[in-house]
């Protein structure tokens, strides 16, 4: 257990607990009558202890994406008093602790030998928890030890503790409003590390083109009209060298800025290069719960779009930062030794425009954010209409996404106008202000030419330095709509890299190069959320080269038992164990390696016949893929296509059929050649004839391996060695071909329907 929070440490030593001796806790914030008040579940080895403070909760309870601002929120006290009720129950006492959903919020229901009865009630944010709580019991009830990493909370704070605000990731504990912006900017600016040599020279040549633009002024104001023209000085009478001199110095700054022109091109390109790869690296690393909770369209968003943001932010925002920065203070620096009263006089606009940029700055943050969210909007609704043509077509419902296309249009349009209105409003004034700063000199430096304490030339080179000074300020004005686009992308990105994967590879993990194919399932017990298993304590063998048939009703949770398999997902109780390791200790390459899935989903990627098959092994020979499309019964109607092996399908390609597909899928499995063969309807998209002829084949392919296949033809399991019935997350029955339907069960039932939908069908034909 670790360090409790303050708030529990605190309730559990005023009702005269020990710390050191709470196995797991859980707070329930609804009362019984449907109101809200603290109860404070605790689980100790011997006793599950209920302590209620009869009184409001200590936390006003915000719900997804409410925000209250610090001014109206409530202070909690970190650690809160009495009176307390408490009861403590022996679990000798107690047979069960279960968790009961309910709309929003749900109960704990503890039965006892005089019946059952609800200790207390929570809404849906600690669901989570409570589950844990009931499988903790569990396991102290039966004896058995409790995994640490299981009871691990590191990863269950929900919201923030600052605000209250619920976090918009689960496993990634930053509140977008508590964030601080300069965090992100220095964690950007981290990555820059590895353009440090480009970025480097860019900034050299810029300042040297900035440094030899700085003497232009000087000699079209002061050195042609006051010394060349004037008479007096160094080049008097010399305005031949005084032009020649002004062309070298503007074919200097040319070179050094086609210089670092030429540079930043490159950068860009390779920044671009990285920021992508960098960020679907991140998505390929997470588990596939991550990408089931997230739309396509928002994902390319993020590959994309964003990825461009932070091109930006290297490219143009920082070096030109740097460079503008310099020139500020460079210009500057040479007005104030001209003349530091007229110097003064032209930033007297700047204190208003510092005042509009700070109130500007953070509205432009929040519409960056609002303007990506309909961007993401509109990118969901082309992805999902383009992936489902078939179904829109087949429906009729074009201008029904016609219509649903427009109103998103239209809603990033009308964001996009907000931002593109404050912008276009508030930067004009911004530079009106900056330039005011001209209209200025060109008035009291006038008058002090006129009164002989200014010449002319000196106006010149006063007005020349203030036009360059007047890009590096606009820049500076322009760069809170710069600062705000990146930073929110920059936020982005990090969500993609900061998120925690479900199932993760340990440091340790043990890695092997084959396996011998045997599996064992013990009591394993799984759901995709809190408290609404899937699967109840569910437990197989499958010794080495053993085919295991698995039947049931659709939703029995036959897939989702191969997927934990696989580890596609990792089991909330119980273990799951391949030649005696538990999966979790396995690396990822040695599942992938030694366990092939041929998926009732088959997906076919953009591109070759003979790619797709030889996705598995990408170094195999045509020979390898021939081989193994022959197996598939697929090489003859590869040869009918119009390039054969060559045709592209997928996306934008030829069209297979559902059969096709399938047998194309059999191959890839085929030439990925594992220990461990999944085959979770393998043949449902296959007609009658078809079936039969690549069942010949997967027989002769299952052996020597490790076979679960799950199949609602029953005659497709003829040759299983073992058959496993399940019915609502649970193994019914389990035994052989004969044993099971000797005992005239679930597994009777459904061969016997099997065989009437046959003769039904024969009759049909007939």
């Amino acid at each position: 257990m670790k360090t409790l929070p303050t708030e529990v440490e605190a309730v559990v030593r005023q009702n005269g607990l020990d710390p050191e001796r709470l196995l797991y806790w859980m707070v329930c914030d609804r009362s019984m009558d449907g109101g809200f008040m603290d109860t404070y579940v605790l689980l100790e080895p011997e006793a599950l202890v209920i302590v209620s403070s009869g009184q409001l909760p200590s936390q006003e309870k915000n719900y997804r994406g409410f925000f209250v601002p610090k001014k109206e929120q409530k202070p909690v006290s970190p650690a809160p008093e009495g009176p307390w009720s408490k009861e403590t129950i022996l679990l000798s006492d107690l047979e069960a602790v279960s968790v009961v959903n309910l709309v929003a919020s749900g109960m704990i229901v503890i039965k006892e030998k005089k019946g059952e009865r609800t200790v207390a009630a929570f809404t849906n944010g600690h669901m989570a928890r409570a589950a844990k709580l009931a499988s903790a019991f569990k396991k102290l009830k039966n004896r058995e030890a409790l995994d640490p990493q299981e009871l691990d909370e590191s990863q269950e704070t929900a919201s923030c503790p600052k605000c209250g605000m619920i976090y918009p990731e689960k496993g990634r504990q930053i509140c977008p409003k508590c964030l601080k912006k300069h965090a992100i900017f220095l964690r950007l600016l981290s990555f820059s590390g590895t353009y440090k040599t480009s970025i480097f020279f860019i900034v050299l040549f810029m300042l040297l083109n900035s440094a030899t633009g700085l003497v232009i002024p000087y000699l079209q104001g002061t050195v042609l009209f006051d010394q060349a023209l004037g008479g007096k000085g160094s080049f008097a009478g010399q305005i031949g060298l005084v032009i020649l001199l002004i062309i070298a110095f503007r074919t200097l700054s040319l070179l050094f800025g086609v210089l670092f022109g030429v540079m930043i091109a490159k950068l860009a390109a390779n920044v671009s290069f990285d920021l992508k790869t960098s960020v679907f690296s991140a998505m390929q690393r997470l588990s596939l719960h991550f990408f089931q909770r997230k739309q396509t369209g928002q994902l390319m968003t993020r590959v994309n779009n964003d990825a461009t943001e932070l091109q930006y932010f290297f490219v143009d925002g920082m070096s030109y930062f740097i460079v503008n920065a310099m020139n500020i203070i460079g210009i500057t620096a040479i007005l104030l030794v001209m003349d530091w009263k007229l110097t003064l006089l032209c930033f007297l606009p700047m204190p208003l425009v510092f005042f509009i940029v700070r109130n500007v700055f953070p509205r432009l943050w929040r519409l960056s954010w609002r303007r990506h969210r309909k961007v993401v909007a509109l990118n969901s609704i082309i992805s999902d209409t383009m992936r489902g043509t078939r179904v829109v077509k087949s429906f009729g419902k074009e201008q029904d996404e016609i219509a649903r296309f427009h109103k998103a249009n239209v809603s990033f349009s009308e964001s996009e106008q907000t931002v593109n209105k404050l912008g276009g409003t508030v930067f004009p004034v911004l530079n009106l202000l900056t330039q005011t700063g001209g209209l200025l000199i060109w008035a009291f430096g006038g008058w002090m030419v006129m009164k002989g304490q200014f010449s002319f030339g000196q106006v010149m080179t006063f007005v020349g330095y203030m036009h360059m000074l007047y890009g590096p300020i606009q820049f500076m004005n322009n760069i809170v709509n710069w600062w705000s686009r990146c930073m929110s992308a920059a936020q982005r990105i990090f969500e993609i890299q900061d998120a925690v994967p479900d199932v993760a590879e340990k440091a340790d993990a043990v890695h092997l190069e084959t396996l011998r194919g045997e599996i064992c399932v013990s009591n394993v017990v799984f759901g995709y959320e809190p408290n609404k298993a899937i699967l109840k304590g569910v437990s197989m063998e499958a010794m080495p080269g053993q085919m295991i048939g698995v039947v049931g009703h659709s939703g029995a949770g036959k897939s989702t038992l191969v997927n934990l398999i696989s580890r596609l997902y990792d089991v909330t109780e119980g273990e799951i164990r391949i030649d005696g390791i538990n999966v979790k200790d396995l690396t990822t390459a040695t599942l992938r390696k030694n366990i092939g899935i041929v998926s009732q989903d088959v997906y076919v990627f953009s591109g070759s016949i003979a790619e797709n098959i030889a996705y598995a092994n990408p170094d195999c020979t045509i020979d390898d893929i021939i081989y193994a499309a022959k197996i598939a019964n697929a090489h003859d109607y590869i040869e009918k296509l119009p390039d054969g092996y060559d045709t592209i399908v997928g996306t934008g390609g030829h069209n297979l059929s559902g059969g096709e597909k399938q047998r194309l899928s059999i191959a890839r499995a085929i030439l990925h050649n594992p220990k461990i063969l999944i085959l979770d309807e393998a043949t449902a998209s296959l007609d009658t004839e078809t079936e039969l002829q690549i069942q010949d084949a997967l027989d002769s392919l299952i052996k020597g391996r490790t076979t679960i296949a799950i199949a609602h033809r029953l005659s497709t399991l003829r040759n299983a060695d073992y058959l496993v019935v399940m019915d609502q997350g649970k193994v019914i029955e389990a035994g052989t071909h004969d044993e099971l339907m000797s005992r005239e069960g679930e597994y009777c039932k459904l061969v016997k329907k099997h065989d009437e939908a046959l003769k039904m069908k024969e009759g049909i034909i007939a």
